[in-house]
């Protein structure tokens, strides 16, 4: 008898910031089946139980490049964009069509997926999010004038294209030095006949979008010194425009973001007189600031942050010093330091381990990749409890840039990310993924690592990078462009390996 894997809790999900939102990826799995995106098509692969692992369709994709994917049951959502180069140009320089799009596929059928619709917009994919059947994406048009014609944004569906009149399109009266149309739109991915929504505001460069299970808030960054917040109510397919605040700085990324209790945080790094420095404000719902905390450490870089309940958690840092900050925000007027800890390096993302204890993942003073465990039971006196320096001249991991390429589960004692290493006496390079065990009675263990590139292939072949890791019940899967690879959890045993062709 097949033994069926407990698909509540014993197989890795996307690595999101907030819970019940889910996050495109070019990875995703639904403890059965694993779904990937390479060059421009899409694989399903049957990857559970892991003797029966095998390609069962793929997905081409043509002329366009598939960017992440969504999966909802029996609903397999694609979006990606479409280049298309005209042979004239305007003003000296190339205008280029862009179209972002998102398709739906039945696939109920896993050998034979089948097409259900399609949804497209000008303009550059910028982001999504997917809350129960709704996928929420948002694409950015830059605001031309040619040949005295405002180019406006268009919409492509089934029914043929619309384009979106200039009374449909939101606007502050605020100046920027540049403009872009951005449009938000909800599709039902459970439902294909029910008509897709949108919302286009023109607003500055979009720079990063938090997602909480009710509102969008997408950040524009001005040259100021300043950052523009707008905030978009969400539910199910209503899309409204409810507020836009302003903060002095300019935000990391969505980490540096937050909602709770009805309150919006955002961490900023701001230069004044070319001297870094590091700010906490807090907004209400009008995102009208009513909180700050600012001029933290001046002189030193923020690295990053992240807010958890009534906590935010700073990582800033100076010639490879890296002050860790616990913050309270819990009194949303007057925000203030806790406590800090000064440790050698610099902390690009952090990760909650519990409600005590902070992961943290960066790089050393030597240049290599570096994983800290914090905690931060005494919050006047946090304490690096553990660490792990890769051993090499130089290593990297996406985690620094790309949260989704990190690995953890707590109740299997999980942690893996991939790493890149170079070797300077040799010249030679490695990459894959480095599996640890992470506990609070042992620390940060290191178990082993994996790597897709003993196939006899030249070593600074990225497409056998590993780039993303799963885990169903007890086998860790690996994936790079090229392959997926079956390892034995336990131990790292070689079970088998999938080509992707």
């Amino acid at each position: 008898m097949v033994k069926v894997p407990n698909f509540e809790s014993d197989y890795s999900g996307t690595n999101v910031q907030v819970v019940g939102v889910d996050e495109a990826d070019i990875v995703k799995t639904d403890g059965e089946h694993i779904y990937i995106v390479s060059g421009n098509s899409v694989f399903i692969i049957r990857a559970y139980p892991a003797e029966d692992a095998q390609i069962l369709s793929k997905i081409f994709i043509n002329n366009t490049y598939p960017s992440e994917i969504f999966v909802s049951g029996d609903r397999l959502a694609v979006l990606g964009t479409k280049y298309q180069i005209p042979s004239r140009y305007y003003y000296g320089l190339y205008v280029i069509d862009v179209k972002t799009f998102i398709n739906i596929y039945d696939i109920s059928n896993k050998t034979n997926p089948l097409f259900l619709g399609n949804f497209t917009i000008t303009g550059s994919y910028f982001n999504s999010r997917m809350i129960d059947e709704y996928v929420y994406f948002v694409a950015s048009q830059p605001a031309y004038v040619i040949y005295d014609t405002v180019i406006l944004p268009k919409v492509y569906t089934q029914t043929g294209m619309k384009q979106i009149n200039a009374s449909e399109i939101y606007y502050f009266n605020a100046s920027d030095d540049y403009y872009l149309y951005t449009t938000i739109a909800a599709l039902n991915v459970q439902n294909a006949t029910e008509e897709p929504n949108r919302l286009t505001i023109m607003m500055g460069a979009t720079s990063s979008m938090y997602v909480s299970l009710n509102n969008i808030y997408i950040t524009s960054p001005k040259l100021n010194e300043q950052t523009s917040i707008y905030r978009i109510h969400i539910e199910n397919r209503t899309i409204n425009l409810e507020a836009k605040g302003t903060v002095p700085g300019h935000e990391l990324n969505q980490f540096s973001m937050d909602e709770y209790n009805d309150y919006f945080r955002i961490a900023t790094a701001t230069w004044i007189d070319n001297v870094p420095r590091s700010n906490v404000f807090i907004l209400d719902m009008n995102l009208s600031m009513i909180g700050n905390l600012t001029d933290i450490e001046p002189g030193e870089t923020l690295d990053s942050a992240r807010f958890i309940g009534n906590r935010c958690y700073l990582a800033t840092s100076v010639v490879r010093q890296d002050p860790f900050f616990v913050i309270d925000v819990e009194n949303t007027t007057n925000p203030k330091i806790l406590g800090y800890l000064r440790i050698p390096g610099f902390t690009r993302y952090l990760h909650p381990y519990d409600e005590n204890h902070i992961i943290g993942v960066g790089v050393d003073g030597n240049n290599s990749v570096k994983i800290s465990f914090f905690d931060v039971t005494n919050v006047r006196t946090p304490i690096e409890i553990d660490m792990y320096s890769v051993q090499s001249h130089w290593s990297s991991t996406p985690v620094l840039s790309e949260h989704k390429a990190f690995l953890f589960a707590k109740f299997k004692d999980l942690l893996a990310l991939p790493v890149s290493i170079k070797y300077c006496d040799s010249g030679t390079l490695w990459q894959g993924l480095y599996v640890f065990n992470i506990t609070l009675s042992n620390g940060v263990v290191l178990r082993g690592n994996v790597t897709h590139q003993g196939y006899g292939l030249y070593f600074w072949d990225s497409s056998y990078w590993v780039k993303r890791a799963i885990y169903i019940e007890n086998v860790l899967y690996t994936v790079s462009d090229r392959i997926v690879q079956l390892n034995s959890l336990e131990d790292l045993a070689f079970i088998k390996e999938i080509e992707l062709n």
